[in-house]
């Protein structure tokens, strides 16, 4: 098995070559590279290789450049000190991501993996689409900076940042501020989920979402349930629903 590296830190190439000796003694590590330009050189001056260990933040930019440089036509493995709750999706075809520190029984994992791959059909493969797919899950999320609101005949914009909570009647949504002005806003709850920020939002129920910032106290309630005290204060109970108790908590303690 020939085996390229891309990888910008120099005891990072070091480990993978070692590991990948312990795990496979055939294996032979035909070239390394440490940049974007640097890969698209080599590829073009080489003959493919069996596989390709590509790290995705090089000097130069992430590798996902180098597959709009250049065709790459080896299958790849990218190693990544991204989250793993942003890639646990990123695990099909022949493309498949290691978290650094790289592992042993991780990486011998990945190569039984494109062993497999490679016996049973290496015409199956759209690197194109995979790695198109992994830049999204990386690509950072905007979420929503401000609302546009009614207050009275006139329009508004009020900054995310100013509002404590959002909530729902039953027949409209409203969120308050944290100077305890309230507007009705033109959007479900989930709708809602999607646009704001996981760290600084929580939606404690069906009908609730809180800022970390307005919550004042947190209380048992009946049914394995919490029930929060929040400022401003709230015209309805804000109690977090049984299913969301264990999460609501680890939130809590970021």
């Amino acid at each position: 098995m020939k085996i390229l590296i891309v990888e910008d830190e120099e005891l990072a190439v070091k480990k993978l070559q070692k590991t990948l000796q312990a795990i496979n003694p055939t294996a032979q590590v035909v070239g390394t590279t440490d940049s974007i330009q640097s890969t698209v050189e080599w590829l073009g001056s080489h003959p493919n290789p069996d596989l390709i260990l590509m790290d995705i933040e090089l000097a130069d930019g992430q590798s996902f450049e180098i597959f709009n440089l250049t065709e790459v036509k080896s299958p790849v493995i990218f190693t990544t000190s991204y989250d793993e709750y942003a890639l646990k999706a990123f695990k099909v075809n022949s493309v498949d991501y290691l978290l650094k520190p790289i592992q042993k029984d991780e990486l011998e994992t990945a190569l039984n993996k494109y062993e497999k791959l490679q016996a049973a059909s290496r015409n199956d493969v759209n690197i194109d689409s995979l790695v198109k797919e992994l830049q999204q899950k990386l690509q950072p999320k905007e979420f929503r900076k401000r609302f546009l609101v009614k207050q009275g005949q006139k329009l508004v914009s009020v900054e995310v940042e100013e509002i404590a909570y959002f909530y729902s009647d039953g027949r409209l949504n409203f969120f308050k501020t944290k100077d305890n002005k309230k507007f009705v806003v033109d959007y479900t709850m989930d709708e809602l989920e999607e646009m704001l920020n996981p760290e600084k939002y929580f939606r404690i129920s069906r009908s609730f979402y809180v800022s970390i910032d307005s919550i004042l106290k947190m209380d048992d309630y009946f049914g394995n349930r919490l029930i929060l005290g929040l400022k401003p204060e709230v015209d309805k109970e804000a109690i977090i629903s049984r299913e969301k108790v264990t999460d609501f908590k680890k939130w809590m303690g970021k």
